[in-house]
């Protein structure tokens, strides 16, 4: 593997790359940052009433991404990772621009739950921390949405993702910039309902520390200390001295205070507001900054899957044991399905060949997880807690993937076409088909001696000579199964050699 890797967080306020250079010794492997750019977005401002992002906000992420692209030329697919987070989530025409702003950007890019983005942002903040067993807290104000974690040493323990950020918070409540006591009133207020629903649970578990690891908190921290308000920290006392001030002045005028960026001007009310909501809710007393981020966790994660230790492989172990799951005999279709597309001929160097495999391994390890809800349509069961089922490590494009070929390995197929899957796609299903169709008796067998091929649209499965007769009911199932992949356009042929 290449010794750097880079990730890029398409923020709902701020575009950021980082760039981390993998330093191997004796004592394991550490990540150094190399480089960062950053580049003042905006995006949650570009919603319109429709929830989406008009033409100029659009225009100005693809030029941010352009030059962004221009510094990651060279690098391997494999070493980048790009995430979209609340924006991309909530815009009804986010499907419209990521094609325009993965082409600028030279590299895909997955737009990720919530719960995947608070995960993350804990793993990135946790690195520049000391280790100790105590419980921490973390809130990430972003632009759109806030993250609250409790973690404790590389574990987080609760996750959550609101629909409050310091950029959507000022719109609503401070229009043209007004501040007024008012209007703060409610900011607050709008803001401790929305924490409400995990404030029993979050107090209940409880923490020793608590960080804030966003750029509200960073410029937050900034102003109270260098304006004379608090001491090293925020506190409650320092952000109510803040507000105060601000009310009295009407507006945030940047001249007036010590340690303000202009970029964080003109969403320091909404940010300040969701602040003091957090601490009155959940009854902090003290909050540092965290220096990690969300680009940060993204990186460690990268190098996690470089040195055998991706999260999805964790994902999909605890999801079969909380399912309780037949792991023997999804270990054997696993087995089976990778065999079959091994034998296909696919470019092995390309990154989707390699994910796409990945995926076909996930699946086959879940491909009864619908089991849990009914044996009826469990295919269809197990498609949608696939892909609606909060997984951590996974993209929302992971999940669908997962998801289609979870619907598809059972019955016909006209219900998978929604997903408009690739040739690549349609080849992965087959292979699942095929394994669970082959073990269908739930015993051991040896499935080496079964070859398939693909040419085109033509696929041919090789099974040893007279195993037609000597096994009618498998022989029957597919003479079915080549009529299913007749009606979805390709042709399947088997042959006893």
């Amino acid at each position: 593997m290449d010794d750097r890797l880079a990730s890029i967080d398409l923020g709902s306020n701020t575009f950021r790359l980082s760039i981390g250079r993998i330093v191997r010794h004796d004592g394991g492997t550490q990540l150094y940052t190399e480089d960062k750019l950053r580049e003042l977005v905006a995006l949650a401002n570009g919603l319109d009433e429709h929830q989406r992002i008009n033409a100029a906000t659009v225009a100005q992420a693809i030029a941010a991404l352009q030059r962004f692209g221009e510094r990651l030329q060279g690098f391997s697919p494999a070493n980048v990772r790009a995430v979209a987070t609340n924006t991309f989530r909530v815009a009804r025409n986010a499907a419209e621009i990521l094609p325009e702003a993965e082409r600028a950007l030279g590299f895909p890019i997955e737009v990720i739950s919530g719960q995947e983005e608070a995960r993350l942002i804990y793993l990135g903040v946790i690195q520049d921390l000391p280790l100790t067993d105590d419980r921490r807290l973390v809130i990430d104000i972003g632009g759109g949405s806030t993250e609250f974690i409790i973690g404790q040493g590389k574990q987080p323990l609760q996750l959550a993702s609101l629909q409050l950020g310091c950029t959507t918070w000022t719109r609503l409540f401070f229009p043209n910039g007004l501040i007024t006591k008012a209007r703060m009133h409610r900011a607050i207020l709008a803001a401790r309902s929305t924490i409400e629903s995990i404030t029993h649970r979050y107090r209940r578990i409880g923490w020793q520390e608590a960080y804030g690891s966003s750029g509200t908190a960073k410029g937050l921290l900034a102003i109270l200390v260098e304006n004379g308000f608090s001491d090293r920290s925020i506190t409650l006392d320092g952000m109510d001295r803040l507000a105060a001030a601000l009310i009295k002045a009407g507006q945030v005028h940047l001249q007036d205070w010590a340690g303000l960026k202009a970029e964080r001007a003109p969403v320091l009310a909404g940010g300040l507001a969701i602040m003091m909501a957090a601490f009155q809710e959940l009854g902090i007393t003290r909050m540092d900054a965290g220096d990690g981020a969300l680009r940060i966790g993204v990186l460690h994660d990268l190098l996690g899957r470089d040195s055998h230790r991706d999260q999805r492989d964790a994902t999909v172990r605890q999801m079969s044991s909380r399912y309780q799951l037949d792991t023997d005999q999804a270990d054997q279709v696993q087995q089976t399905a990778l065999s079959l597309f091994d034998q296909l001929g696919l470019d092995s160097r390309q990154l989707a060949t390699t994910e796409l495999r990945k995926a076909l391994g996930w699946t086959a390890q879940l491909h009864e997880i619908g089991l849990a809800i009914a044996r009826n349509d469990y295919h269809k069961h197990g498609a949608y807690i696939l892909e609606h089922a909060d997984m951590p490590g996974f993209s929302h494009d992971d999940q669908q993937l997962l998801a289609f070929l979870a619907l598809g390995h059972q019955g016909k197929l006209s219900k998978v076409r929604s997903y408009t899957p690739t040739r690549e796609q349609w080849l992965a299903l087959c292979c699942l088909r095929l394994a669970v169709l082959l073990l269908r008796r739930r015993e051991a067998r040896d499935t080496r001696p079964f070859k398939l091929t693909a040419n085109a649209q033509h696929l041919a499965l090789s099974v040893p000579e007279g195993w037609l007769a000597d096994h009618p009911l498998s022989g029957f199932l597919l003479k079915g199964e080549i009529d299913v992949w007749r009606k979805a356009g390709f042709t399947l042929e088997v042959v006893e050699q």
